[in-house]
Parts: structure tokens; sequence; C-alpha cells
């Protein structure tokens, strides 16, 4: 909607008496607007930029430093040796320039480089201090006295108010792990998963590759260690993160629900209203929202550029306000149901699969992400002759889930699965967010990028209800209706989007999932235990499936390698062989208890040693794929990273 407001501003027609302009002033002050915005956004960006690249100094010191130097030089004393009276005689003499006047100029280059080096020097320094991980190994409530040294001198170079990206200089690089002992740690991986024959083909396999292929491919990654600020991430993000073309939803996305026990409001509006309130509050975005789907009886926030169905005008007010998006939204789910299509017909689907892929002797249908909207599968609603009241709160003592974001997406049509972040707000489910995985790596959020415990807060701490459940403050009357958004679209788009959305629908169809509240403990009990909770989870796991399916296979769990400058994640193989033998206990009924505490406790500690060196960038999976990049790079073939 941005876009055609910008596009209508200026318009001229040829007439016989000449050219006839049309000047839209709502458009020009949306242009207007939209500058000042840029402006503002941009000259943060660079004062940011500027505090993060002289970290942990501040300009403020800068200032100390020229002034202690002007003042010490006025005294009669040279703190620079000299340097100050010959970068004073280099200056060119002019009438602007006299000779006091040069002596300051001199004195504040002097300063300047002083200033500088000192930035350099410490952080130098708090690379080095940061580079130390020795505290991680260290026992859970103790502290070795190296540590201590450690977090006092970390404290002392750190500064006072660093801010989201201020340590990203001055941490260090992401090792490359020897080969060595990345294929001893796989070779421990996959023990407990192969019998003998298998096991020793791999051995053999990897021993030849350690012998003849690895080192020439080490000595090219080490190479490339040097010269890059992490030797993982940009192979990670061009051939897994750019290249991959499976869909984001069920795989990598997830979702955030609404509180457990209370709901703020049961208008469905009114929700709507408050949350996109919240995240204009957090900070103007450039995907603010705008509109609305009707269909399902839950309105969906999308982005102007993906939206579908409704444009509401109000949502380019600078001063968008609860009171505004109540009426607005409410106004889309009342629209008459007339005008949209039979039920049961997909309308739009979410780009999943490949949207790029050229029909047979075709032109692919996309070239570039698609803007389109949001899958909306028909569902009956109130009127329709179908419809039924939606099940009431789940009873916790029955396990009967509360319905959530989850739900929305079974149809596998009313959800927009790739796209950043998508919301449902009901009367009867609360709210529900699905989005992108990377929303969810506080790590890698901006400060554009509102976070669902954020929004949630806002809206029942902050913005509240009135007695009735509607937003608080006076709805604005005067803002025009909600217009309903046509499409005109070829029928090679048709046909991507009847394909994607089948393809959307299968997944959902292959999920069967749910929610419910566990009250019996949390990690409190874990933690009393002294246990750590990710352990307890991941074992839990591996029992569970193993119950369920009677085997056991490779599991993925994510690592954050944060601690390194442009570090992304990690994998950790937490099936271990201890928690093999840990879930065998579990499964034998000659086991004694303390037999079964004593084995979970070694899995335990063993997913935890894992989980550390992973963190520390002694994981497996990150070097044996650049080993692999490397190996493709240079046409060489190796059996071992075929396999694995």
């Amino acid at each position: 909607m941005a876009e055609a407001h910008q596009a209508v501003a200026f318009q001229f027609t040829v007439t016989p008496e000449g050219l006839d302009f049309h000047l839209s002033r709502e458009a020009v002050r949306q242009l207007y607007l939209a500058g000042i915005s840029s402006w503002k956004k941009r000259l943060v960006r660079a004062k940011n930029s500027f505090l993060t690249g002289v970290y942990p100094a501040s300009p403020s010191s800068w200032m100390v430093v020229v002034m202690a130097t002007a003042s010490s030089f006025y005294c009669q004393v040279d703190p620079s040796l000299g340097i100050i009276a010959r970068i004073r005689h280099c200056l060119p003499e002019s009438r602007l320039l006299s000779y006091e006047s040069r002596t300051m100029v001199s004195a504040a280059l002097f300063s300047t480089g002083v200033w500088l080096s000192a930035v350099l020097l410490f952080r130098q320094a708090l690379k080095l201090l940061l580079s130390y991980h020795g505290w991680m190994f260290e026992p859970h409530g103790k502290m070795s006295r190296s540590t201590k040294i450690w977090v006092a001198l970390v404290k002392v170079l750190c500064g006072r108010k660093p801010l989201l990206y201020s340590f990203q200089t001055s941490l260090p690089k992401l090792p490359v792990p020897s080969v060595e002992a990345t294929v001893t740690r796989y070779l421990e991986s996959v023990r407990p998963l192969m019998d003998d024959e298998k096991f020793s083909a791999m051995e053999a396999l990897a021993k030849e590759f350690k012998d003849k292929t690895a080192p020439r491919l080490q000595k090219y990654l080490i190479l490339k260690s040097w010269w890059t600020t992490n030797y993982v991430s940009d192979w990670w993000e061009q051939y897994i993160y750019l290249r991959g073309r499976s869909p984001l939803m069920v795989n990598s996305n997830y979702y955030a629900m609404d509180f457990l026990y209370v709901t703020p409001s049961h208008i469905q509006a009114a929700r709507a209203g408050n949350v996109v309130h919240a995240i204009l509050l957090l900070g103007t975005p450039p995907w603010a929202p705008s509109v609305v789907h009707p269909r399902t009886g839950d309105p969906h926030l999308d982005t102007p550029k993906l939206g579908t169905f409704f444009g509401h005008p109000g949502a380019h007010d600078a001063h968008w306000a609860p009171t505004i998006g109540q009426p607005q939204l409410g106004t889309s789910v009342r629209h008459p149901k007339a005008e949209d299509p039979p039920l049961g017909t997909p309308i739009w689907a979410p780009p999943v699969g490949d949207p790029y892929r050229a029909p047979s002797g075709g032109e692919p249908p996309f070239r570039r992400p698609p803007e389109l909207g949001t899958p909306r599968a028909g569902h009956p609603q109130a009127g329709d002759p179908h419809w039924a009241p939606p099940p009431p709160f789940g009873d916790p003592q029955l396990g009967t889930p509360k319905p959530g974001v989850s739900g929305a997406a079974r149809w596998g049509g009313s959800v927009w699965g790739d796209t950043g972040s998508t919301g449902a707000a009901g009367g009867w489910m609360g709210q529900g967010w699905g989005a992108q995985g990377g929303w969810g790596v506080v790590p890698h959020a901006q400060g554009h990028l509102p976070s669902p415990q954020f929004m949630l807060a806002t809206d029942k701490f902050q913005l509240g209800y009135t007695e009735g459940g509607h937003c608080r403050g006076e709805p604005n009357t005067q803002l025009a209706p909600p217009q309903r958004l046509q499409w005109d679209l070829p029928q090679e788009c048709r046909a991507a989007i009847e394909g994607s959305y089948r393809l959307a629908k299968a997944l959902a169809d292959d999920v069967d999932f749910c929610c419910f509240q566990f009250t019996q403990f949390g990690k409190g009990l874990i933690k009393r235990c002294r246990t750590s909770p990710d352990a307890f989870i991941q074992i839990s796991l591996q029992l569970a499936h193993f119950r369920d399916k009677g085997r056991f296979c490779l599991t993925y769990e994510a690592s954050m390698t944060r601690l390194f400058r442009e570090g992304r994640t990690e994998t950790v193989r937490s099936c271990t062989a201890e928690a093999i033998a840990f879930v065998r206990s579990m499964a034998d009924p000659r086991q004694t208890r303390a037999e079964r505490q004593r084995l979970f406790k070694l899995a335990a500690e063993r997913h935890q040693l894992l989980y550390r060196l992973a963190m520390t960038g002694a994981g497996i999976d990150r070097h044996l794929f650049c080993l692999y990049v490397v190996s493709r790079y240079l046409g060489v073939q190796s059996p071992f990273l075929a396999q694995v």
C-alpha cells in the first residue's frame, strides 16, 4: 500500500489543451514522512556504527584525551615528545591558520591518533580475554581463581553501556578444529547407531580420509580462516540458507501462543489493534502491518506488499493507535461474505517448495521472491450453514489443549508459511504467532523485530482494555473504511499458487501436533537435582522416541556459536552412547533405580560436554561441511565426506 501511495503522488494526462497535472496532497505527505523517516534511520545507523566501531571507547573519552593534551601542552609540558611540533611544521601556513590555531590542530590530531591507538589496543586485549573459554567447563557453582581474574578484567574493559553489536569487532575468530579431533568425535557419535560391520567400514574410510585427503583440504580451510571473519558463515549462508528450497513451514518456523491462564479480551479486533500498536511501539518497522483477512474468522496481519485482501488507510498513519485499529480490523472481519469465493477454494498459497521452477518449455512464474498474499482456504463461518461455534478453553486436568497458532496451520491454507512473521487474533483462541526461525534467535534480533513476549507484555500490562474488552481511548470514526484489494494474476502464477497450496496442505496434513499444559514440575525441580534442563529434555526425547519407534537415530540440536565473530549455529548430536545406555536401562525391568540414576547422570554430563564443545568451536558438522565445500571446489572425491 505504501508503494501504491507513492505511485499516485503525481499524475498527468495529455489533453488537446496541453498537459493536465494532478497532485495528491495525501500522497505527497506520505512521501515527505517516508523521506524524513528514512533519513532518521540513516542517521541512527551511522551513529550506532560509529559507536560500535570505537567500542570500548566513547566520543567523550576522545574529548578527554584532546583536552588533557591541550592543557598539558599549554602548561609547558609536551606529552608528545616533539610529535605535535612536527605535525604543526607540516601544516601549511595561511591567514586562516595562525600559529596558535595550527598548534591546536596539531594537538587534536596527535590526541586522535593516541585515542585510536588506545581503542585498537583495548580491542585486542578484549579479544584475547574473550578467547578464554575455561569458565564454561568449570563445575556449576564453583569458580577458579583464573576465572575470577578474567571476570574482573572483562568488566574493566567492557565499558558501561554497550550496544547490541558493540562486542562484534572484539570477538575472536572461530577456530578451525583439527581433523583428528573432528573425525574422532564423528565416529563416537555414529558408533551407537551402527553394527560392527558398518562401523568397521566407516573407520576404514575415516582413516583413509585423515591420511590422504584431509591434510590438503585442511590447509585451504585454515587459509580461508585467516582472511575471513568466520570460515563457516559465508558458505553456510550461501549454500544452506539461500540455496535451500525446502519449505520453512513445519521444517524451520516456530510458533508462539497466548497467555495460558488469562485472556485479556475476547474481542478479536481489539486484540489485533493492541498487537499492531505494540509492534509499532518498539519502532516503526518497514513492514508496518496494514491488512487483515476475515475468511477464517481470525484476522491475519501481514505486510503491505504481501497484503492480499484489505488495505487500511490508518495503518499508514504515524499516529496509529489501538482505537484506530479496532474499528478498522473489525470492519474487515464483518465484511460481507458474498464477495468471497466458494468455501474450500484456496485463493492464495504460501511459496512452499521452489516457486522459481519453470514449467516444461516455459519461463518460471516468479523471477524474484513472490510478493503474494497469505494462503486463505475457505472455512465455515458464522452465518454459513456448516458453521459451528469453536471449542471452549481446554481443561488442564483432562489434558485438553488450548487452541493456538498451530491450530490455524493445520489446514495448510491459512498461514503464510515463508514470510517473516504471521499473527492471528481470535476471540476464543487468543493470539497466535508463527515466525521464521531467525526471529527466535536473540543475538540476531534487530530493533525492528518485535518478539511475541514484548507484544504480549505490552498488550496486557501497558495498553490494556476497558471493562467491556475494547481498546482504551476514543475511536477515530473519520477514517475511510477498509478497501478490498483486487488481483489480476496470469495463468502461470495461478498454477504456481495451486502447486504451492497442494504442497503446503500435504505438509500440514502430515503433522499431528497437540500442545497441552504440563504442571507436574518445571526446570526449577530439574535444577535442584543439579541437572541441566536441556540435557533432561534431550534425554527424555530419546526415551520417548525409543518407546514409540523401538529404535534410535541421529538427533540434531542447534547450539549457538555467538562467542565468535559472526557466529551462527553448530550441531549437537544428542543421541550419545550414554543416552542410549540410560534409555535401554529404562526398558530393562531388571535395572535398579540407583543404576538408572547413575546412567542418567552420565548421559546428562556427556550431553553438556558436547554442547560446550559446540559453543566453543569444537563441533563436528560445520567443520565437515566446510571440508566438503573445499573438496567440491578442488574437484576432490572423498568417500568419507560423501557418506557423512
